[in-house]
């Protein structure tokens, strides 16, 4: 589809984005696409993984994971839809391939690519005239070695290269893309089976800090660059082993963006008591003071900005904590070949108030497993991936480990 259309669309999101943030100080960054979930599983429980059990698509959310997968090795393919209800050619694509090399590590990468389909650009407005035609896309190449450090706990690095190409080609600018790396560093912890009165069970806990890296700049100017979404993800759950067959797994996770909460709005206040209107020069003033603060803010380092993110927010303590977000979710498997999943996210109203259930379902026949989610919004926000249904194929091979 081409998207005259669609560019209108986004440019009135944009607005709407700058009023959400100077009003509420939504937190904004560049290539978001990296936090958008594109497996149908982790989709089904509310885009959680940290601390779900392991699987192909561990790398987005804890690569350590892999260090504890049943299968030597897996490849997957994920297929996300977005913006479903205005375009049909936006979509976000992601291949995994993981190696247990032995009983202690694993390797693993991964390609993810953003398209925003074909947009038009017509400089006259005529409609007979030829249009140029532009694909503006996105993608990180990843890679990630994880390690045992005992039997019940492992730690994975990985790195990404970034680009972004949304810059278009015009008379004043070429259509250089941005690029940048990024690095993460994860943790998983899986306890052996423990035998309770009427089921046996089995503790689940993850961390991540992901997507750590230099600001990513079009123009490499210091007041028009992006903070990356660092992002730091905690969670924890539980097996509840029912018998042989029939397994039930609860999972609860939180998370937080690395990044600096953008500055206060200044507002122009009367300095004289006898006149109660606020003159032209009170109210250059306030911008000036403002303006300064943003600026400010722009040059914050990333690495700084990491630090200062859990202590920067204009109204303290109380909005730090509306800065997390939190999620739970459960999965229901029998044989370890079919599975039922539902989740629920929750976004502070403040902070950008996404809310929405989740549902989704798994089926694995040999070495093929097919899982498909769809998303139920319940925020009065609009969610991009509303009425969506994301897709993923995995195919694992090779020997099966023992589970301790």
């Amino acid at each position: 589809m081409k998207k005259i259309a669609l560019l209108l669309s986004l440019v009135v999101v944009g607005q709407f984005a700058k009023a959400q943030e100077a009003n509420n100080r939504v937190i904004t960054t560049g290539v978001p696409f990296l936090l958008v979930a594109a497996d149908a599983r982790s989709a089904g429980m509310a885009d959680m993984g940290v601390a779900t059990s392991a699987d192909a698509f561990s790398q987005q959310y804890n690569p350590a994971k892999y260090a504890f997968s049943m299968q030597k090795q897996g490849f997957s393919i994920s297929y996300t839809p977005y913006l479903v209800s205005i375009a049909n050619d936006i979509s976000l694509g992601q291949i995994t391939y993981y190696n247990r090399i032995n009983e202690r590590s694993a390797f693993a990468g991964s390609l993810r690519y953003f398209g925003l389909g074909d947009i038009e650009f017509r400089e006259t407005g005529d409609p007979n005239e030829i249009p140029r035609v532009v694909n503006p896309n996105e993608f990180a190449l990843d890679g990630s070695y994880s390690l045992k450090l005992s039997d019940r706990f492992s730690m994975a690095v990985g790195g990404k290269f970034i680009r972004s190409a949304l810059k278009t080609v015009d008379a004043n600018n070429d259509a250089t893309a941005a690029t940048t790396f990024a690095v993460d560093v994860a943790g998983y912890y899986q306890s052996e089976e423990i035998a309770y009165t009427d089921f046996n069970g089995r503790w689940r806990a993850g961390f991540n800090f992901q997507n750590m890296g230099p600001k990513i700049s079009y123009d490499n100017d210091e007041f028009n660059n992006n903070f990356l979404p660092a992002n730091m993800r905690l969670g924890t759950g539980f097996d509840f082993v029912l018998d042989e067959y029939n397994k039930v797994g609860v999972t609860a996770e939180i998370t937080k963006l690395l990044v600096p909460t953008p500055p206060a709005l200044v507002v122009a206040v009367d300095s004289d008591d006898a006149n109660t209107t606020i003159d032209p020069a009170e109210e250059q003033a306030a911008d000036d003071a403002y303006n300064q603060a943003l600026n400010e803010y722009r040059k914050t380092g990333w690495a700084q900005g990491i630090f200062k993110s859990f202590n920067d927010a204009p109204d303290g303590f109380s909005e730090e904590l509306r800065e997390f977000t939190w999620a739970l979710g459960a999965e229901y498997t029998y044989q370890d070949s079919f599975a039922l999943r539902l989740g629920f996210f929750n976004e502070h109203e403040s902070k950008g108030a996404r809310k929405f259930f989740t549902m989704g379902a798994g089926f694995k026949y040999n070495v093929v497993k097919v899982d498909v989610s769809y998303l139920f919004s319940a925020s009065k926000v609009r969610n991009p991936l509303e009425n969506t249904l994301r897709f993923s194929l995995t195919f694992n091979f090779g020997d099966e480990y023992d589970e301790l």
